[in-house]
């Protein structure tokens, strides 16, 4: 049609003749407009010479003025369609937070491999952990809980459960309905104290806070292990005072008009060791009885420690006080103390204990023990308590750690031997306890009376009954590493998305990488041929240790590109501290193997008189530029880990790998080698002193160490 258009303009302008002025005849559209092909029959035909004046004229029209009009009515309506949807992108309002990015996926996800070693409870996790890389400040957290279902309790018919015999009186089973609403904070994760009696004072005010808005019971989960005796004791002389501080909040027990649930404090003991035991009938306020109870809890000596089990019966049986039974909230503040000495032997219920406690809003404070940095197990000093027996200290091992639910602690030793190394305080409670408590808005207290941050514990001053651990370290600096108290499955999945965290923990289980054990480091010599045998035979001592910390160093490596996204001081810290140690003993080790192997080739004595090669640690590296360039890189990360992470177990382990020199170098002696007359004396016991015979004479018995 546009083509047609051009056409008759250009007819138009040749002929010369005169436009008609009106619209339509000025226009393609207006002309086309008054075509009719009924006009064309009415008129006389068109000569060819009529061609010039096509437009002067009307013209015969060849369509239809109505179909005209409505083909260009269609026209516009399918212009004004297209425009309108071209039209509606640009008029939709534009959200300047959503942003949509495209980014490559992380490149250590093509590179990552399959932690086998990792052993994840089959319990379904209904409840996503603390997230430990977000807000550093331990306590202040919070989070809403609910209960999902308005539950009817059975009568309680004082039979066992499943979980133990702990057993609940029918005072506390009425219906009730639904709670609407609880709410719990996030709790406290190493408080460390002095003594228990610390811990119980600051428990006696969450205990009065929670009297102060409603009634509460307070259950005693009391340990019943052997090593806890003289806690008990303290604690119990401690009740004194705590009942002293909250008389004000709860009736008389000599008022025979007040009924044993309208106390405003009420007390249950429960103790656990291989049974779960409730010691009281009814929860009671009584302070002569509570102290009687736990006078009598009986000694448990089997060794195992079902605290999570305790905790989750105490739980389902006190279930019934947090249901709401009015518009005020539930019926009593339910708080569990638990105290114990040992990480629990039923590890595998640490998941559904949270979840009870949650969801009944049930807060959990452990009067509990320094887990060991980076150890499961340590030593515990043994004093009989019966003192008819010898009183001499014992130790014994007991399992109080390791404050992660996975190892993150390469086993390097200093002395040969990562068992005989010195403890030291890891800031925090066992992983397994302190994770209840700070999910349940609870406190964990670490508790330990040979506590001194200032300098080293020694073994002497070590009180009964409690860990040998050397080393303590300020609260307050150690906030920063707290550990990541997320569950099993939250746990593993973080460690596997990044390189850095996965290279430690594999490093980490590979087990006790005992160092050069004693090496021999002087050589007399009276041959070559004698000298040559000596230093082979020391150099196969130290060669199995070597493609171990190869090993080590390999797969640390793996974690070294992404150093610098880490962000979490504890894993910095953690990882800087493998690495620098496993190189500095990687370069120990091969070369003291090297400078042996140099000595076989011969070395002259500067002075004729010497005949002695000793070996002496030294900062110089003399046997090849490879392992000077490891050596630099160990220090480098060492003194990274002293200065950034002061004050803590990371920087006092790595101070003493920077205090030993890394290489080795020969200093030459001399050694008399005449035989020495052999001495002359009897073998009896004549010369015992009178009063150390009579000592031994009237020595008390001694008994084994029980299981602790």
């Amino acid at each position: 049609m546009s083509a047609s258009f051009a056409d008759d303009a250009t007819t138009a302008d040749v002929s010369g003749a005169a436009m008609d002025s009106s619209a339509t005849k000025q226009s393609g559209l207006g002309r086309l407009a008054k075509w009719n092909p009924l006009r064309r029959k009415e008129e006389a035909p068109m000569h060819p010479g009529d061609a010039e004046s096509l437009y002067d004229e009307d013209p015969e029209p060849l369509w239809d003025s109505d179909e005209t009009i409505a083909m260009i009515g269609s026209m516009q309506v399918h212009i004004i369609i297209f425009l309108s949807l071209a039209l509606i992108n640009l008029q939709k309002p534009f959200d300047e937070e959503a942003v949509v990015m495209i980014v490559s996926p992380p490149e250590y996800e093509e590179t990552l491999e399959s932690i086998e070693e990792f052993v994840v409870s089959e319990t379904p996790q209904t409840e996503v952990g603390a997230d430990a890389l977000a807000e550093l400040d331990m306590a202040e957290a919070s989070a809403e809980v609910y209960a999902e279902v308005a539950e009817i309790p059975n009568p309680v018919d004082l039979q066992p459960t499943d979980l133990g015999q702990i057993m609940l009186d029918k005072i506390f089973s009425q219906p009730v309905a639904p709670q609407k609403r609880l709410v719990t904070q996030k709790g406290s994760t190493g408080v460390g104290v002095a003594g228990a009696q610390g811990a119980v004072d600051q428990i006696t005010a969450e205990i009065t806070l929670a009297a102060e808005e409603r009634p509460t019971l307070v259950v005693w989960l009391f340990d019943q292990s052997g090593s806890l005796t003289r806690q008990r004791v303290d604690i119990r002389d401690r009740f004194d005072r705590i009942y002293d501080e909250l008389g004000i909040l709860h009736g008389s027990a000599d008022d025979k008009d007040t009924k044993p649930e309208d106390q405003q404090i009420l007390t249950s003991i429960i103790g656990f060791g291989e049974r779960v035991e409730l010691y009281t009938e009814k929860p009671t306020a009584d302070l002569g009885e509570i102290k009687r109870i736990v006078d009598n809890i009986p000694i448990d000596n089997s060794g195992v420690e079902r605290v999570f089990t305790a905790i989750e019966s105490a739980a389902k049986e006190y279930k019934p006080l947090r249901r709401n039974v009015g518009p005020d909230g539930p019926k009593r503040n339910v708080l569990f103390v638990v105290v114990t000495d040992e990480k629990g032997d039923d590890y595998g219920r640490l998941e559904t204990s949270i979840d009870s406690c949650r969801k009944l809003g049930i807060p959990v404070y452990v009067i509990g023990v320094p887990a060991p940095f980076g150890r499961e197990h340590t030593l515990v000093k043994y004093v009989d308590p019966d003192p008819q027996y010898d009183q001499s200290p014992q130790w014994a091992q007991v399992d109080q750690g390791p404050e992660t639910f996975l190892p993150e602690r390469i086993q390097l030793s200093f002395t040969g031997n990562f068992e005989e190394e010195p403890v030291i305080d890891s800031g925090f409670g066992p992983y397994g306890l302190t994770r209840l408590c700070y999910e349940t808005g609870g406190i964990y207290f670490t508790v330990h009376p040979s506590r001194n941050t200032s300098r080293e514990v020694r073994r002497r001053e070590i009180e009964a009954f409690s860990s040998d651990m050397r080393y303590f370290f300020d609260p307050t600096a150690m906030i920063r590493y707290r550990p990541d108290y997320l569950s099993q499955e939250d746990y593993v999945n973080s460690v596997k998305k990044s390189p850095l965290r996965m290279a430690l923990v594999q490093a980490a289980t590979i087990p006790n990488v005992n160092g050069i054990q004693r090496p021999r480091l002087r050589f007399v010599k009276t041959s070559e041929a004698q000298l040559a045998g000596e230093l082979t035979r020391a150099q196969q001592d130290a060669a199995p240790l070597e493609p171990t910390l190869i090993r080590l160093a390999a797969t640390l490596q793996q974690g070294l590109p992404s150093r610098e996204k880490e962000s979490s001081p504890r894993w910095q810290a953690g990882f800087d501290l493998a690495y620098g140690r496993v190189l500095a003993q990687k370069v120990r080790t091969e070369t003291y193997n090297a400078v042996l192997a140099q000595a076989k080739q011969g070395m002259p004595f500067k002075e004729e008189k010497n005949n002695t090669w000793v070996l002496e640690p030294s900062d110089e590296i003399s046997v090849g530029s490879k392992w000077q360039r490891e050596a630099d890189t160990a220090r480098e990360f060492l003194n990274r880990v002293v200065e950034e992470h002061p004050g803590t177990p990371w920087a006092l382990l790595a101070q003493r790998e920077l205090d030993v020199p890394i290489g080795w170098s020969w200093k030459e002696t001399f050694t008399d080698t005449t035989p020495r007359p052999q001495r002359q004396g009897g073998g009896n016991n004549n010369n015992v002193p009178q009063d150390d015979k009579r000592r031994m004479l009237n020595r008390a018995p001694k008994r084994p160490v029980p299981k602790l």
